[in-house]
């Protein structure tokens, strides 16, 4: 089954996505990417300054992910994808609803975010983002819902146990 499974680990900045994609993609044996890297230099720029990226920002990204997603799908090769998918919209350019994709939301209390966010170095996130993204988010119905307030590897067992 996950032979050709799509995992979308989501939610805002400072949840734990590209810790629990990097943990997950080790404990399963798949390939972990990570949607921050396909941002073009110009959504980049925005966000290190603190502004927020409008749905046409996002745009080209989330058609580069797309294409990730469908070449891994093609090739029968499974994935691990951290990525915010804020909207539902942008969920749905992700992933048609036929595909194999799982959908994991990390919800985690603004008041840890905040804290997170406050004691990391990121390239270009700006803390000051996070409301932005809070007020942005949809939050996913008929995702995996995971409690991100916890420790990784408590977070990465309760993903694993529900994988059965």
């Amino acid at each position: 089954m996950l032979n050709k499974q799509i995992f979308i680990i989501m939610g805002v900045s400072g949840c734990g996505k590209s810790a629990v994609a990097e943990a997950l993609g080790k404990t399963l044996g798949i390939e972990y990417q990570d949607a921050d890297w396909f941002h073009p230099p110009a959504n980049k720029e925005k966000m290190r300054l603190g502004i927020a990226l409008t749905d046409e920002d996002r745009k080209p990204w989330l058609e580069s992910l797309r294409q990730l997603i469908a070449a891994r799908l093609q090739a029968d090769k499974p994935l691990i994808l951290a990525c915010s998918a804020l909207k539902a919209a942008y969920r749905e350019i992700l992933v048609n609803p036929e595909e194999p994709a799982i959908f994991v939301y990390l919800r985690a209390a603004p008041e840890v975010i905040a804290a997170r966010l406050a004691a990391r170095e990121h390239e270009y996130m700006n803390p000051a983002l996070l409301q932005s993204q809070l007020s942005t988010l949809e939050e996913p119905e008929g995702a995996l819902t995971v409690d991100a307030d916890r420790t990784l590897a408590e977070v990465v067992r309760e993903i694993v146990e529900s994988l059965g």
